[in-house]
């Protein structure tokens, strides 16, 4: 039996406003490390979620990246650098409310500096990279 169209519904409008918690719009954030508002496109990934100053992010994504399901919203500290088979460098964060620790690619456009103070902490105190680790 062929399928129907359900009578009386139409296709949604667009929107162009993400109603989200916060009521944050689709095209940039305002930063919860240093309070600077950040473009949502950047160079390198489809779906930014750190702050290419500071590099602090917010925990919005819970499975999928772009999701924006997790309900926690707490502020994650960059706590380490990873590196993945094909090269690529990850960032490691840890929520500061619910302790969970996600893994998030670079943006073309992150503070050089900023990365490579977070790559090479654990040259500094091997305890904190240890402690990301065993954490994952």
């Amino acid at each position: 039996m062929p399928r129907r169209k359900p009578a009386g519904r139409r296709p949604q409008r667009a929107k162009d406003v993400l109603h989200g918690r916060a009521g944050e719009s689709g095209d940039a954030f305002r930063c919860v490390g240093c309070r600077m508002d950040v473009p949502t496109a950047a160079p390198g990934t489809a779906h930014r979620n750190h702050c290419p100053h500071c590099l602090t992010s917010r925990h919005v994504d819970r499975r999928v990246p772009g999701d924006r399901a997790e309900p926690c919203r707490g502020r994650m500290a960059a706590v380490s650098m990873s590196a993945r088979d094909n090269g690529e460098w990850q960032l490691v964060h840890q929520c500061l409310a619910c302790g969970a620790v996600k893994a998030n690619r670079i943006a073309g456009d992150d503070n050089a500096l900023a990365l490579m103070r977070i790559a090479l902490r654990p040259l500094a105190d091997p305890r904190i990279g240890r402690r990301a680790l065993l954490a994952l």
